[in-house]
């Protein structure tokens, strides 16, 4: 989704191959609840297309989300993801109608009597599990059918683009060839050249806070809360009706503005109170949880199988003391963070510039480097697997900076590689070939993805959208 309308603020439209995706996602949402503007306000554009607010609120209906899950992730972007499916999903259209794809009712019908879900147990199809189907999903047999014919037009678009590309033998043998060479690494890791988190000086503690006094300063709460559980609450340990409905009525409390105390008072149920806490270890602690929710001054948390009802009484802002043993640990992780950044920083601009090599190399290391053999570029033993792939794409004695699964960082170089040939006659060949052809789909959709930028300019009405927001907030 997020490739699609990564150039949303440009007003950019791109991404084709994220497009199925989304079809898959929304082609066949059920009917959510009534959204409707009463306006027909554009709320974007695809060349001469436009397409209206209405339009984007009939594909909200939808989409089965509720208004309340929207509203809670508006903030989130949301409604900036739902509308790049709108518009990828109209983009669609305007290419199966550019090349005049069509397709006859009798496939329709033929797929949905192929369809498992619409067969009985001798795999007849049967009307009334059909309609079943529709009742449930709130439809009507013409609004599924007309989803079902859309679908299978942006199918037949794909394979229109990208459906004939069949990797001739060539292909095939070289894509085994790389995907399966071993390759021999040297490789040395850099965590015994970091400076140590125990050897930053007061002195350098304190020109770090001074010169980061304001991003540094931390919120210090004083605050009460509750544990609430069934026992507690209504004296059973069962998750009931009866127990949900008292959650409802301290939270309907709540919006009321109805005072804390007096709610907790109610409840009898013991209080637990916090003086000037501070989240320094972020442990997945209760106080830790509220801390992080301060924004919100009174409000229930969920909790494993309890519910934690806090109130925020103060909050003051400010830098916690160097004396401080837990904000002093902190200081030193966040230099040594900023020094082990600056030093592989420093060996990648080195390789960059071509000024580390063999013996830059062989003097870093005296003596201590480690070598490894890579059985594939699937093998992620030792390295993860964006670094595997680095390796396996540099030419043999090139350096380059790898990592592993826990964030270490090495230099490594390829030092031989050994291919492994498939024949013609293997029995995996034709796993392999079908492999090498979806790579090569891949290749040709991203080709089309700018194809795609060319052809159609995509522009959002942000205006219109954030009445949209409003709408919902």
């Amino acid at each position: 989704m997020k490739k699609i309308f990564n150039n949303f603020t440009k007003k950019k439209f791109a991404g084709l191959i994220l497009i199925l995706v989304i079809i898959l996602a929304f082609g066949f949402g059920g009917f959510g609840g009534g959204f409707n503007l009463g306006n027909q306000n554009n709320i974007a554009k695809i060349n001469n297309k436009n397409i209206s607010t209405q339009d984007f609120m009939n594909y909200l209906n939808k989409s089965g989300l509720s208004q309340q899950v929207i509203k809670e992730n508006i903030n989130k972007g949301i409604l900036e993801e739902l509308l790049s499916a709108l518009v990828s999903t109209t983009l669609l259209d305007l290419e199966i109608n550019d090349l005049n794809l069509l397709i006859s009712e009798e496939i329709i019908i033929q797929k949905l009597k192929m369809n498992k879900s619409f067969q009985d147990k001798n795999g007849n199809f049967q009307r009334t599990i059909y309609e079943k189907f529709l009742l449930t999903n709130n439809m009507n047999a013409p609004t599924y059918e007309i989803k079902l014919k859309n679908n299978i037009l942006q199918k037949q678009l794909f394979t229109y683009i990208s459906g004939g590309a069949k990797s001739p033998i060539f292909f095939v043998k070289n894509y085994y060839k790389e995907e399966n060479k071993k390759l021999d690494i040297e490789y040395l890791s850099l965590k015994n050249y970091y400076k140590k988190k125990d050897e930053f000086t007061n002195q350098e503690i304190q020109i770090f806070i001074d010169k980061n006094a304001e991003k540094l300063k931390q919120d210090y709460i004083d605050f009460s809360y509750i544990i609430i559980t069934p026992k507690n609450l209504i004296g059973v340990n069962e998750f009931n009706q009866n127990f949900f409905d008292k959650i409802d009525d301290i939270e309907n409390k709540i919006a009321k503005n109805v005072d804390y105390d007096l709610i907790v008072k109610d409840l009898n149920i013991k209080i637990n109170q916090q003086k000037k806490y501070i989240n320094i270890d972020n442990k997945e602690t209760i106080e830790n949880k509220i801390y992080n929710s301060r924004k919100n001054k009174i409000q229930i948390l969920e909790d494993n199988n309890r519910y934690i009802f806090y109130n925020i009484n103060k909050v003051n802002t400010k830098l916690p003391s160097i004396n401080n043993n837990k904000f002093n640990t902190q200081i030193k992780k966040l230099l040594f963070q900023k020094e082990k950044f600056e030093f592989n920083k420093n060996i990648l601009e080195k390789i960059d510039k071509k000024d580390f090599n063999q013996i830059s190399f062989d003097k870093l290391a005296n003596g201590n480097t480690e070598k490894i053999k890579l059985d594939s570029i699937n093998d992620i033993q030792k390295f993860e697997a964006k670094s595997v792939e680095i390796l396996y794409a540099l030419p043999i004695n090139t350096f380059t900076l790898v990592a592993d699964e826990e964030d270490n960082i090495f230099i490594a170089k390829p030092t031989k590689s050994y291919e492994q040939n498939i024949s013609e006659n293997s029995e995996i060949f034709n796993t392999i070939s079908n492999e090498a052809s979806a790579q090569n789909r891949n290749s040709i959709l991203k080709s089309y993805d700018y194809i795609l930028n060319n052809k159609y300019k995509v522009v959002v009405n942000e205006k219109t959208l954030d009445r949209v927001k409003n709408y919902f907030r």
